[in-house]
């Protein structure tokens, strides 16, 4: 079984790329093989214009000037927090060395744990003890496997935050493996996603959200509202009219995509202007989540519901009669084929 197969990526000195995909789609290979633990069959793996793993070279994972951080913490049971943090600044005399790793503990908040050990710990706690450890010998390359998965939500944001501040002060070049779209979004400077072991699509947060190159990576990055639709002469017909259906043939089936926070509404007595196309509709069912609400609609010209996120108080409630309004140009149109793969 090929775990990665045709896989070419160069990242930035400075840069910081998150890779993002489902579990098994290799994410965590490249890692291990970019790192040295595990050695690839063929390729090469090139730091710092250094090969490092190649047809006729092996470099092991101790002299490749790397740091690592991997889900599982490997963190030592036999020695204080403190001991373990300062474990990779060996070249520091003790005192340095000590400093140096309390500088950081207090940088994601355990200086309080110095003297105690692993097994005192959260898993969360112990989480942020490897992140300093993988950190304070300030790498020039930072490698991280899903370094805020055990993390609370507010824990997480604020610990997200500090890791970037951390490397950008090192200005280490770092490769962060994750499965959640919006810490990729949040973290990276560019986001390779992944999918059966290839790269997919690669570029910026705001690249791969406007112009997804498959309904996979639609999908991963925003709630969408999917219908079915047939292709005739380069396009779609819709209840929003004629949409471009690029590389899909006649007869073909497409995917048309909605995204559900695209989607206004308005009362229906509202007569101001309205972006886009404007159809009337009636609200069907909302559903409380937090800072938004799910709203789903009867629209005319849809055979389906569609579900909008709108803001909080709006006051919407069911049976009650609506104008919604979606804009074309933000309408995602792809081959049905694509999406059954996805």
């Amino acid at each position: 079984m090929v775990a990665l197969a045709g896989f070419d990526l160069v990242i930035e000195p400075g840069e910081v790329v998150c890779l993002l995909g489902p579990s098994g789609c290799g994410k965590t290979t490249l890692l291990r093989i970019a790192s040295g633990i595990e050695r690839p069959t063929a390729g090469r793996v090139l730091i710092n214009k250094r090969e490092v793993a190649g047809p006729g070279r092996f470099v092991p994972p101790e002299e490749r000037s790397v740091g690592l951080m991997f889900q599982d913490f490997a963190l030592f049971p036999h020695l204080t927090i403190l001991q373990n943090v300062a474990f990779g600044l060996k070249g520091l005399p003790r005192d340095e060395a000590s400093r140096e790793a309390m500088s950081v503990l207090a940088r994601v908040g355990l200086a309080q744990y110095a003297q105690a050990y692993p097994h005192v710990l959260s898993g969360g706690q112990q989480q942020r003890v490897a992140l300093a450890r993988a950190i304070v010998p300030r790498p020039s390359v930072m490698l991280m496997d899903e370094p805020f998965s055990g993390l609370d939500v507010q824990l997480r944001d604020s610990m997200q935050e500090e890791t970037l501040a951390l490397l950008r002060e090192t200005r280490a070049t770092c490769m962060i493996v994750t499965h959640h779209p919006e810490e990729a979004m949040r973290l990276g400077d560019r986001i390779v996603v992944m999918r059966r072991g290839k790269a997919v699509q690669v570029g910026s947060a705001e690249h791969l959200y406007h112009h997804p190159a498959e309904l996979f990576i639609a999908r991963l990055f925003s709630e969408i509202n999917e219908i079915e639709a047939t292709a005739k002469g380069g396009a779609v017909e819709t209840p929003l009219g004629r949409l471009p259906a690029r590389g899909i043939g006649d007869g073909e089936h497409a995917t048309v995509c909605i995204r559900e926070r695209s989607i206004r509404i308005d009362r229906a007595d509202n007569t101001g202007p309205k972006p886009g196309v404007a159809l009337p509709g009636r609200v069907l069912h909302v559903k409380f989540l937090g800072d938004v609400a799910l709203v789903e609609v009867a629209v005319q010209g849809f055979e389906t519901s569609l579900r909008a996120r709108v803001a909080i108080g709006s006051g919407w409630s069911k049976g009650q009669e609506i104008i919604v309004s979606i804009c074309p140009e933000h309408v995602l149109v792809f081959p049905q084929k694509a999406a059954e793969k996805s």
